[in-house]
């Protein structure tokens, strides 16, 4: 089966392409920030000829995107519709009634300021579900249901969101307003918060379908063009996305629920970041993804990849009950421009040249400076070896750029100026990693740090020097880690379910009532696999119960034991919780009582194969062969060295090159400073200690 992966940055789309037997070959275009089908579609044609393959023999293509996080970002969705409870219309303004910031005085309230959904544009229904059984007390009135449709099609408005309260009890009143909505505005995007998320906290679900509505319409037409301008390229592959959970799913479960691809773009690479560890022996790792916009950092311990707990997944400051893996982004890049503030402060980002015009250097209209530049400037990046060629950079307008703008105005030499974007950059990428280690309780001084992206491997031993990570690990083809690890990526669905059960006291008869809750979700997982043409045998199921203590106010991930609950199995439950707890808060209750609030089955099936020939034995030190050329570089500590290039295709598997040095490919070139020693892994990995 032939392969493709292709991830879109918001500079570059990386492409990879695998051929069972025959290795991997890769590619890298620039990304269409305007339409990014445009790019995805030019790589994976530029790729089959540098493959020497016809477009037709492709069978599958996985994607991952950042469509719908650029459109909440931009605020650039659609103008979405609301049909909710009477008496509950303001609920998406009032929230938890939180002030993001209690003591600032100019704090933002984005679900005010910027809200999804307007308030004229949410209208209250007479109907009622009430608690705990889901009996219906108050009956749907269908006229007011059809009189808000007419209003919202009069309105013109693209999409209607259906939000009752308890609807996660009973969904009819929810199914049956869709139904009329979708009668009168057959064009719409209609959601309903029990088909989205179906789980207890009315403002979360409300917020969570909302989102799905806003960036529904746009990600939907997307996701249908691209599919579109593959078969007229000649693609009539099967087409996957790549969902935050870190699995993958079909265009059409992708176009009825969006949300799950708020974080598609930076998923893919923890899920390469992963495989790259488990082929180069390392369990415990801080990935950090560098491409030309941003930096997406994630922890990866003792080789699993980590969950956002339900209370923190958020995008723009909304939450959104989807499941995400543990993810924090920053504006750093190589993209990010350097400027000085109103205040006279030297600034890197988060603003960023993105991909038109670019950095300076890319002599394409950019003139601000960015961290690209600086690279050129201190000699890391070569103009005649960026992208391998492919793209033409110069250093002249690089140091004009900074010259410019930072240099004179501070009164420094350019070089210094240089270094101090990289100095800034760098510190900021660390408070970044430290946010998503030491204050989640991870030690980084026990974990490897892998660089990837294309800047990744330049920054690498700069950020282990700094969060004093063991070593450092740069992937066979760092700029390119993401695309593959969506060849790694096991196709999957979530399925959840709000229970309120006391685990510690609870009777047969309740365990019987979370294992029926379970085999209604599985079925309707087998419902999805089956229309996928998954075979049983090949079918994996995990079963998960968030749970707190009693009267807490959130939720932990616990996993659940193979086989039904039962009274001598619950208690894996209940110390499942208590570990989490324990992880995430330093302590744990273990005399306490644990309460399951939702149950979620998570369903699918593995991955294809990704396998990369090992390479053959080196075991020379400093090869002479490998050497390409010697250029002036500066180091981080302002020495300057004359330091040699080396061809990371030309090393062997175990050869060892000492710092100063720069290795040098296609997609991303990896910086040995004074002090370092790179060593080639088996498969190609680079595995970077201090001497």
């Amino acid at each position: 089966m032939i392969r493709v992966g292709v991830d879109v940055g918001g500079t570059f789309t990386d492409i990879v392409l695998d051929r069972p037997g025959e290795g991997i070959v890769v590619h890298k275009v620039p990304s269409t920030p305007a339409d990014q089908s445009e790019g995805v579609v030019k790589g994976v044609t530029e790729i089959c000829r540098i493959a020497g393959i016809e477009p037709s023999t492709i069978d599958m293509v996985l994607h991952g995107t950042t469509v719908a996080t650029n459109m909440v970002i931009e605020r650039k969705g659609a103008r979405v519709g609301m049909l909710t409870t009477k008496g509950f219309r303001d609920i998406l303004h009032m929230a938890r009634h939180k002030r993001p910031h209690n003591f600032s005085l100019q704090f933002d309230v984005p679900w005010q300021s910027k809200p999804l959904v307007k308030r004229r544009d949410r209208l209250a229904i007479t109907e009622r579900i009430m608690p705990p059984t889901g009996e219906v007390e108050v009956p749907l009135d269908e006229d007011e249901v059809r009189a808000a449709a007419e209003l919202f099609k009069k309105r013109g408005l693209d999409a209607v969101i259906i939000g009752f309260l308890f609807a996660f009890l009973n969904d009819s009143h929810e199914k049956r307003a869709k139904a009329i909505v979708e009668e009168v505005m057959p064009d719409a995007f209609v959601s309903c918060s029990s088909e989205v998320v179906n789980v207890i906290r009315e403002y979360e679900r409300f917020s969570t379908c909302a989102m799905n509505a806003y960036i529904g319409p746009k990600t939907s037409a997307y996701l249908k063009r691209l599919e579109a301008r593959l078969k007229e390229a000649g693609v009539e592959a099967i087409v996957r996305i790549m969902q935050s959970n870190g699995g993958i799913s079909t265009v059409e479960n992708s176009s009825e629920r969006p949300v799950g691809l708020l974080l598609s773009g930076p998923a893919g690479g923890v899920i390469g970041g992963k495989w790259t560890g488990e082929a180069a022996g390392a369990k415990d790792i801080i990935t950090i993804d560098i491409g030309g916009t941003s930096a997406d950092i994630s922890v990866i311990q003792d080789g699993e990849v980590r969950i956002k707990n339900p209370r923190d997944t958020e995008v723009a400051a909304l939450p959104v009950l989807v499941p995400m893996i543990d993810i924090d982004a920053i504006g750093a890049g190589g993209g990010s421009i350097a400027h000085i503030d109103a205040g006279g402060a030297f600034r890197v980002g988060p603003r960023s040249a993105g991909a038109a015009p670019g950095p300076a250097c890319y002599g394409q209209g950019g003139t601000e400076p960015t961290v690209t530049d600086a690279q050129v400037v201190l000699g890391r990046l070569d103009p005649d070896q960026f992208l391998g060629g492919d793209l033409t950079i110069d250093e002249a307008l690089a140091r004009e750029a900074i010259r410019t703008h930072i240099a004179e105005p501070l009164r420094m030499s350019v070089e210094e100026a240089a270094l101090g974007v990289l100095r800034i950059i760098n510190n900021n990428m660390a408070l970044a990693i430290n946010a998503n280690s030491v204050a989640k309780g991870i030690d980084p001084r026990t974990f490897t740090l892998m660089g990837f992206g294309g800047a990744g491997p330049l920054h690498a031993t700069a950020l282990a020097e700094i969060i004093k990570a063991k070593d450092v690990i740069s992937p066979l083809q760092p700029g390119i880690t993401a695309a593959m690890g969506l060849l790694v990526t096991d196709l999957q669905y979530e399925y959840t379910h709000s229970v309120l059960t006391v685990m510690n006291t609870a009777s047969d008869e309740e365990l019987a009532e979370l294992n029926a809750d379970f085999d209604a979700l599985r079925a309707l997982a087998d419902a999805q696999l089956d229309a996928d043409r998954v075979p049983p045998e090949a079918r994996v199921y995990k079963k998960v119960a968030e749970c707190r203590y009693v009267g807490q106010g959130f939720e932990l991930r616990a996993d659940l034991p193979d086989g039904p609950l039962t009274a001598e199995t619950k208690q894996a439950v209940i110390d499942a919780f208590y570990d989490a707890h324990k992880q995430v808060y330093g302590h744990a209750f273990r005399d306490q009582l644990t309460e399951a609030i939702t149950l979620r089955l998570i369903a699918g099936a593995g991955a294809g194969s990704l396998t990369v020939p090992e390479l053959g034995h080196g075991g020379r030190t400093n090869p002479a062969e490998a050497v390409m050329y010697h250029r002036p570089t500066t180091f981080d500590d302002g020495t300057a060295h004359d330091t040699p290039r080396y061809s990371r295709g030309d090393l062997g598997a175990d050869d060892r090159v000492s710092g100063p040095a720069i290795i040098v490919q296609h997609n991303s070139t990896t910086l040995v400073p004074p002090g370092w020693t790179a060593t080639v892994i088996l498969h190609g990995d680079l595995r970077l200690t201090r001497d």
